[in-house]
């Protein structure tokens, strides 16, 4: 793989350890600022919004400009976004740092891929993105619980600061070593992202997406309270749970992968969304137990990003059949379903921890995540359906359709 791919990679480890760390730095946050919880936990809903905008309507509003500069101009916003992250003297500029950092991630995922593929050859065009999203695996794992561990021995603002120097490095990276002539595609309209939204089988996978996020994040955006208030661990124990929620979800991402393969999207969505629920239902009583509470946490990390694979190849699939024109706009719009669901779930987490308390998060979003698994059966009912209203065809097309499918 070329150099300049592991920039891309290196700027999707910075995004992946901006986005996921405040989740272990709530706490901390909250006190430093004197708000409470569920105001913190905004700054995770703003960021999400932030990613959900700019994937779909800064991606199209940028979509003739030149690669390069482009990519260069999103890792300086971002860098930008998290210096402002450290040298916020409240509560406010904090939040604007946080949309700003969320917009610049959402065009950057967007534009990835494509440059991703435009810098090997065409066989290789998998493998690049692969590689590319690597980096927010590798956040999760090593990112998050390290970024958790400096802001809560160093401050918060501190890991906002070491972020922005990871970004440094992914411009550096970039400036050097991505090439200027990376072939630009055409552009895709805002109003062809929006007829997107008019097919109701697509609509059906997004919300699929959003509940089975949105329902994990209820309780995922408060875990670290909950480890501190409720399960008894001190602030410096929580990155540890960290970097093992990280390494589960990376075995995690892998088991979903070769679940979908397998049994089929739609099967292997059943089965991950009703894993997913229970593990949040057994969250609510083993919280209180320091050694189970971190056991629960490890079998939710199996599941919890288990269904990604899963989610982008059923959309793929119904874009294929419902929007062929507009693939590519369907699966990027799958990814701001994705942050619709973390910042829907993290706001109505706060809610609820207002109200109701740390432990109401888990069994409240184990119910949301049922939610997803019952579109996801429905889903599939209605592929049933369709599938027994085609005509009969010869047995060469019908074989043909299944090497596709």
């Amino acid at each position: 793989m070329p150099l300049a791919l592991w920039a891309l990679t290196l700027s999707a480890f910075a995004i992946g350890t901006t986005e996921f760390v405040i989740v272990g730095l709530l706490p901390t946050i909250a006190s430093s600022l004197s708000v409470s919880l569920p105001s913190a936990g905004l700054l995770v809903s703003l960021y999400a919004l932030g990613v959900a905008v700019g994937a779909p309507l800064l991606t199209a509003a940028t979509g003739r400009m030149r690669r390069k500069p482009l990519l260069l101009g999103l890792m300086a916003l971002f860098t930008a976004g998290n210096l402002v992250a450290w040298l916020a003297p409240g509560y406010g500029a904090l939040m604007a740092a946080r949309v700003l950092t969320g917009l610049a991630h959402g065009v950057f995922f967007s534009i990835g891929s494509t440059i991703a593929t435009g810098l090997v050859p065409k066989e290789k065009a998998a493998s690049a993105i692969a590689l590319m999203f690597s980096g927010l695996t590798v956040a999760l794992v090593t990112g998050v619980p390290l970024g958790t561990f400096i802001g809560q021995t160093l401050g918060w603002q501190t890991t906002f600061l070491a972020v922005s120097a990871l970004g440094v490095l992914a411009f550096l990276g970039s400036l050097a070593l991505v090439p200027a002539d990376i072939p630009t595609p055409p552009a895709a309209s805002v109003r062809q992202q929006l007829a997107v939204l008019k097919q109701p089988r697509l609509l059906l996978v997004y919300a699929m997406t959003a509940l089975g996020y949105g329902g994990s994040f209820i309780a995922f955006t408060f875990l670290a309270p909950m480890l501190q208030q409720v399960s008894g661990f001190s602030a410096a124990s929580v990155s540890w749970v960290m970097l093992v929620y990280g390494v589960s979800v990376a075995a995690g991402n892998i088991w979903g992968g070769r679940l979908a393969d397998r049994k089929g999207p739609v099967r292997a969505l059943q089965i991950v969304f009703g894993l997913l629920a229970a593990v949040l239902f057994i969250l609510t009583f083993t919280a209180s137990q320091p050694w189970l509470a971190v056991a629960t946490v490890l079998a939710w990390g199996a599941v919890a990003f288990g269904n990604v694979p899963g989610l982008q190849v059923y959309v793929v699939r119904q874009a294929e059949r419902h929007a062929p024109q507009a693939v590519d706009v369907a699966s990027g719009l799958n990814i701001a379903a994705f942050n619709v669901g973390i910042a829907g779930g993290a706001w109505a987490g706060g809610l609820i921890v207002a109200r109701l308390g740390l432990l109401a998060t888990p069994w409240i979003g184990a119910l949301v995540v049922l939610g997803a698994l019952a579109l996801t059966t429905l889903a599939g009912r209605l592929d049933r359906r369709g599938a027994a209203q085609l005509p009969a065809r010869p047995a060469a097309a019908a074989r043909r359709e299944q090497r596709v499918c």
